[in-house]
């Protein structure tokens, strides 16, 4: 009968004597939980691509960008359709859907201005470069650059405060120079309104346009998550107020936070105050019912090389021997298959996971990497971790502690 209560016992979460969550903490284990801690977030790094990414004139500009649906082709749609202040900056459907269905989840852009990299597969390496994609893409805003910029020399608001951060807009005022709608890209009639437009026009208007992005990236630079509950847990322990720590983390989640930093692995590829290493890893996830696998960073690679935005192009702000990250990125075919890691802050608010939104609740993507599947495509880097059911609500508890805050100044 003893062994039977024990087995309700830990069923039900409940721990025994020799319960090890009461373990102190070692000195290595202490230095492990300081790096995680949202303390030691330091500002984000300097874009040397966009020489208006700390200004905060051009945070104004993005910010109203951001929220405005006239930059649509419908004038309904807005980045913060798909990217919702409520939502940590994410849509909570599986794939994002704007005037057609994206590809892939949106995923949140809350410290993304930390990352080298964006998108599921990394194929922009700027914030601003990522901005501009979803303006001209036919499933997105639907628009084309062209319509943007007049627009924005038509606005008695946008107007001026383009003018004063980038000086005059070009002179459109000639429709045979500058058609209604022209941009290069799929839309054929858009595309041979832009082939027939004299190159140096082309010019005036693509920078013209890449200065919108500059101004919306300047705004997502500001959006930085804030102290969770386990942040509030390690500043307890970093000064050794133990009764405050009680009241802070049950049991179970500090049974969690040790499996993840240790036995789970989740460390591994989900470190620093971010929780996440900003790099690529296949892990074995099945892509939606019907589709093809997905090729991940390995077609990311190409694209972002080919990127007339790129750090390296003629468009960026950065110096000869900047974008470093671009020139000596990682590639080869390890990389088939292989997605970005995402942020672990707010998981609550985030759902569903994944690359294509394929899973609902945590306990499905522990349970996916418990059992690491062979991958579809490409080769699985993850090992079954052999965790129990109790170990694994357990691993869930505590990732549920890393909700919080997200700073979203008035500008």
């Amino acid at each position: 009968m003893a062994l039977i209560a024990v087995g309700i016992l830990l069923s039900a979460g409940y721990f025994l004597l020799d319960d090890p969550s009461d373990q102190p903490w070692t000195p290595d284990e202490e230095k492990t939980l300081e790096s995680l801690w949202i303390g030691n977030l330091s500002q984000p790094p300097i874009d040397s691509s966009n020489a208006v990414a700390t200004n905060i004139n051009a945070a104004k500009l993005g910010h109203k960008l951001f929220f405005d649906p006239r930059l649509s082709v419908n004038g309904l749609v807005s980045c913060a359709i798909c990217h919702q202040p409520s939502r940590y900056f994410s849509d909570g459907m599986a794939k994002g859907f704007a005037i057609g269905e994206a590809q892939r989840n949106t995923p949140s852009i809350v410290g993304t201005a930390y990352s080298p990299w964006f998108y599921w597969d990394g194929r922009k390496d700027s914030l601003w470069a990522q901005a501009l994609a979803p303006l001209e893409h036919e499933d997105e805003h639907g628009g084309n650059r062209m319509a943007y910029i007049r627009f924005i020399s038509g606005d008695e608001v946008y107007r001026p405060m383009y003018q004063e951060l980038f000086g005059d807009l070009p002179d459109i005022s000639d429709p045979v120079r500058f058609p209604a709608n022209a941009a290069p890209g799929d839309n054929p009639e858009w595309n041979k309104a832009w082939q027939a437009m004299a190159a140096a026009d082309q010019e005036s208007i693509t920078r013209a346009f890449t200065n919108l992005g500059k101004s919306i990236a300047a705004y997502e630079m500001l959006l930085v998550p804030q102290p969770s509950r386990f942040d509030h847990y390690v500043e307890t322990e970093l000064i050794n107020d133990a009764s405050t720590q009680e009241s802070l983390f049950s049991p179970n989640e500090k049974m969690g936070l040790r499996l993840f930093i240790g036995k789970a692995g989740c460390i591994n590829c989900h470190n620093g105050p971010l929780l996440t290493n900003n790099e690529f890893h296949n892990t074995g996830l099945v892509n939606s019912a019907g589709e093809i696998p997905d090729k991940g960073r390995v077609e990311g690679e190409r694209l972002v090389r080919a990127d007339p935005f790129n750090c390296a192009g003629r468009y960026s702000d950065s110096a000869v021997n900047d974008c470093a990250e671009l020139r000596f990125m990682r590639s080869g075919v390890d990389l088939i298959g292989a997605m970005r890691t995402p942020s672990l802050r707010n998981l609550e608010g985030t759902a569903p996971y994944m690359h294509k939104g394929q899973m609902e609740q945590l306990s499905e993507v522990l349970d996916h990497y418990n059992r690491a599947p062979e991958a579809m495509i490409g080769h699985n880097e993850a090992e079954p971790l052999g965790l129990n059911d109790l170990e694994l609500r357990q691993l869930e508890d505590f990732l549920n502690t890393l909700n919080g805050p997200v700073l979203t100044p008035i500008l």
